[in-house]
């Protein structure tokens, strides 16, 4: 049974142990805040750990986010500064010099170059307040390996990252945050379909698969079994070549 009280406090003295030992009395966590569960639950936590003056949000629409609302809401709700820097004219040039090339953009460049950019921005915004990145994903997408390499699967730390979505869920209901954080449905912000639309079978499938290696649907457990083969890549640190001995 997961005890939620009993891992918020280990996952709140595991972020403030970091922080002591990695940075100075003044460093700060920065967020990227999109309004969703896992960005919202890792800044309650960050609050927690280091005091609401210690963390930054960061909110980074593309053009115009139709619910950006919450992201706002989430900042209130938590007293914490925040800054938006919009990320539109960036991904705007990066593919405008794309098709100049000739080469024709795809879901798969579409898709991760904002996510890409987005830490590009967390990072410069880091390096200028003495920052340390917040990762905030989870296990559940980490495990069919929905994120972006060295886009939002990248930070400093990660607080969620061994937690299923039944379980970050049920850590946000011990920080208190209000549902409209919580239970938000997922969705990517590109295409307008949810993370389960996208993914092809529900979070709870999935999570219960993690936790107890079973999964009532065949198809489903193979398609789950496929992600998981094929995202390894980025989660795992990047295969380097070992010389095993000095030539000359």
């Amino acid at each position: 049974m997961f005890d939620a009280a009993k891992v918020k406090k280990q996952i709140v003295a595991w972020i403030a142990e970091f922080f002591i030992s990695s940075g100075s009395p003044e460093t700060k966590a920065v967020v990227g805040i999109s309004g969703g569960k896992d960005s919202s639950i890792v800044a309650s936590l960050c609050v927690e750990a280091l005091g609401k003056d210690r963390v930054l949000g960061v909110l980074m629409p593309q053009g115009k986010q139709h619910d950006i609302d919450m992201a706002y809401k989430l900042c209130k709700a938590l007293d914490i500064s925040y800054v938006e820097i919009n990320i539109e004219e960036p991904a705007r040039s990066i593919y405008d010099g794309i098709t100049k090339t000739g080469l024709k953009l795809n879901t798969v460049a579409t898709y991760n170059t904002p996510a890409r950019i987005r830490m590009a921005v967390l990072y410069a915004v880091s390096g200028i307040v003495g920052g340390r990145v917040a990762n905030t994903g989870n296990l559940s997408e980490d495990w069919v390996g929905y994120s972006t390499k060295f886009g939002d699967a990248a930070g400093d730390f990660s607080p969620l990252s061994d937690l299923t979505v039944t379980e970050v869920k049920a850590i946000g209901r011990e920080l208190g945050l209000a549902s409209e954080f919580i239970d938000k449905t997922p969705i990517d912000g590109l295409c307008g379909k949810t993370d389960e639309d996208n993914l092809g079978f529900t979070y709870a499938a999935l999570d219960e698969y993690i936790r107890s290696g079973t999964c009532a649907d065949g198809e489903v457990k193979k398609k789950i079994d496929d992600l998981h083969r094929m995202s390894r890549h980025k989660i795992n640190p990047m295969p380097a070549f070992k010389l095993t001995e000095h030539i000359g």
